[in-house]
């Protein structure tokens, strides 16, 4: 029967796209050996900056964690972006214990609103150093090596240095799920960028050279977004020669995850206003992976049609959820998550199920707001 004929051949073909997907861009990250910190000898001053709006409880919480990184000579610029909260308050207070900590104040302006990306600029503007390393108020970072680790990315005259922002652990389904589909990003982009095609990082960590930025002429080619201050600079200023990765267990920064799903729907609305906009290339690649999961799940409960192609499909499943279980677990080793890879299966089926609702929301509100 045709119909038959071709659903099995169809199948088969998403089958090998997916398992393909796997072994291109997250492999890659599983085999990895970050040697930073082995050929890294210098420890260039390093301003670090975060941007902050009503953000006094996270930053009494954080703040003093980035204080005491063990490192000779570093800045904490952090930028009040119009708070109406303490964190002011906070900022001062900390100033007055660390010598190192450098508050930036932005004041409320009626006729000119502003996103974060003007806080970054005038963040990098007031930074003493020619290396940044960008965070955000509520991440912290694994310990006080953390910035040791991610400057010693910028060995080699690189430019560029993508670290990894998790999530912390926590309890419930939930949790899981947002941690795992901040693992899979991360899989994705710190895959390409090992082979030298990067596309995109995240500010919970993140570091590139202050004379880069001013050489790529900031935000300007997309300042009219509100988001992408990270992926989109790092989709225009990343080359194959000026981009590390930077992976040890020390150089992770957590933050809190959402504990509602429409807190989540609603954050990642947010973030995917900027997949548009990314290099034609990054796009078509992006595109690619998502599709060949979605062809692959459609035709799996499509073959339940047919008996021949049931038996099919089934084996076909297990194949890829075994190849899938061997290169994420490769990959979460790296990543120190490692609870999250023997279910990684069932999780990517529910993010595939949750991700139309996400782009359908994205469609529908428009947010101006740069933090949520």
């Amino acid at each position: 029967m045709w119909a038959e004929k071709f659903l099995l051949v169809s199948f088969l073909i998403s089958l090998i796209g997916v398992i393909s997907n796997y072994i291109v861009n997250i492999l890659p990250l599983g085999k990895f050996k970050d040697t930073s910190l082995e050929f890294s000898e210098e420890k260039p001053p390093v301003s670090i900056i975060i941007c902050a709006r009503n953000e006094d409880d996270n930053l009494t919480e954080f703040l003093p964690k980035i204080l005491v990184q063990d490192y000779p000579e570093f800045e904490v610029v952090v930028v009040n972006d119009c708070s109406s909260d303490n964190t002011e308050n906070v900022i001062d207070e900390f100033a007055k214990i660390f010598p190192n900590l450098k508050k930036v104040t932005i004041k409320e302006d009626e006729y000119y609103k502003h996103g974060k990306k003007f806080a970054i600029m005038v963040g990098i503007k007031g930074a003493k150093h020619n290396h940044l390393l960008f965070t955000d108020a509520d991440c912290y970072p694994a310990n006080e090596n953390w910035l040791r680790d991610m400057s010693a990315g910028f060995a080699n005259k690189k430019e560029i240095v993508l670290g990894y922002g998790a999530y912390r652990k926590e309890s419930g389904f939930l949790n899981k799920l947002i941690r795992f589909d901040t693992f899979l990003i991360a899989t994705s982009y710190l895959s390409a960028a090992i082979k030298g095609k990067a596309y995109m990082g995240v500010g919970r960590n993140l570091a590139y050279k202050k004379e880069l930025f001013y050489k790529q002429k900031g935000f300007s080619k997309h300042y009219h977004i509100t988001s992408g201050d990270d992926d989109l600079f790092i989709n225009q200023a990343s080359t194959i020669d000026n981009t590390n990765v930077v992976i040890s267990s020390s150089s992770i920064t957590y933050s809190l995850a959402k504990t509602s799903l429409g807190d989540w729907i609603r954050q990642k609305q947010r973030h995917l206003t900027t997949a548009p906009y990314y290099s034609s290339s990054s796009w078509a690649r992006i595109t690619l992976s998502y599709v060949s999961q979605y062809a692959f799940l459609i035709l799996f409960f499509a073959s339940f049609l047919f008996k021949t192609t049931l038996i099919v499909a089934l084996i076909g499943f297990v194949l890829k959820s075994l190849i899938q279980i061997v290169v994420f677990k490769k990959a979460s080793e790296k990543l120190n998550e490692m609870d999250l890879w023997v279910f990684s299966f069932l999780y990517e089926m529910v993010l595939l199920i949750l991700y139309p609702v996400f782009y359908l929301r994205k469609l529908i509100h428009k947010s101006n707001k740069w933090k949520s």
